[in-house]
């Protein structure tokens, strides 16, 4: 009988609390029941895993993941090292490429860069081998390493190009188309490059050798000697003499500009004889330059 008396009472007192009073005590009991929910029937806390099994499969996914790149940077450490070990990582072949008159072996010897040498040491440095081989062989200028079939290297050289011999004290100097007179003397030139006579180092054969590196091929190697000759009415005269037989007068500064008609004017002369380009451009034969 208490039992059922109980359930009035608690009826009335709810009667008796105000409408604030019911609505706090109403969130009080929903807060306890969420609470029960989160507890078993044993009264342990549930585990977060066994509720979100998804957890789980992320995790192992995830550990999974950075096992892999372990591992692929071990293997790509021990592929690494394994070539700079093997052969493949030294150069086997040596290609040269860009010059006219210097040789192979003269351009693996400026550069330092043959059979054997460790493939990273050369590729990549171009500046340097530059600097290397200029300073071995004035006649190297730039130097270009290119790499092909894993440790085969082509060397692509720009040459300067020989402009002739300057004649002094009776022996000769090489002169490259840069205008750099190489400081080693010979006792003879070598054929198919002009001689300068009767200059001295200085602006005016700088200039002489500018002029005649803008000339075509076909002219150069018709030139025998070039000869400083000024009078009065022109400082810059320079006195040709070529291997066709025909002599020229010139001007320096308007070398390359006239010499350019010279094959044309040559062609239509009947006998040899000696082709003006100072002012103008007109030629007549030695006989009637004789008279």
């Amino acid at each position: 009988m208490a039992l059922f008396k109980r359930r009035p009472k608690r009826k009335a007192q709810l009667d008796q609390l105000t409408p604030w009073e019911r609505f706090q005590r109403q969130a009080n009991e929903n807060q306890q029941a969420e609470r029960k929910r989160h507890f078993s029937w044993s009264g342990k806390r549930i585990r977060i895993g066994d509720k979100l099994p998804k957890l789980k499969t992320q995790r192992r996914r995830l550990v999974t993941r950075r096992a892999g790149l372990l591992i692929a940077l071990f293997l790509l450490g021990i592929a690494g090292a394994s070539y700079f070990i093997s052969p493949l990582s030294h150069i086997a072949q040596v290609k040269v490429t860009g010059t006219d008159k210097l040789t192979v072996a003269q351009v693996q010897s400026a550069t330092q860069i043959k059979t054997g040498k460790s493939v990273w040491a050369v590729i990549g440095q171009d500046q340097t081998t530059s600097r290397v081989a200029n300073k071995a062989n004035p006649q190297i200028g730039q130097v270009k390493t290119t790499l092909s079939n894993w440790n085969h290297v082509t060397l692509k050289v720009n040459e300067i190009r020989l402009a002739g011999y300057l004649v002094t004290g009776g022996q000769y100097r090489r002169v490259l188309e840069n205008g750099l007179i190489m400081s080693k003397p010979q006792s003879q030139p070598g054929g198919g490059y002009p001689i300068y006579a009767s200059f001295k180092s200085g602006p005016r054969l700088q200039k002489m050798i500018a002029q005649y590196a803008k000339l075509p091929a076909v002219v150069k190697h018709n030139i025998s000697e070039i000869k400083f000759s000024p009078n009065r009415a022109n400082p810059e005269r320079v006195h040709l003499y070529m291997n066709d037989g025909n002599e020229v007068y010139a001007t320096i500064s308007t070398f390359t500009s006239k010499m350019r008609y010279y094959s044309g004017i040559a062609a239509k002369m009947k006998t040899n004889g000696v082709i003006n380009l100072e002012v103008g451009a007109y030629s007549y034969s030695f006989k009637k330059s004789s008279k």
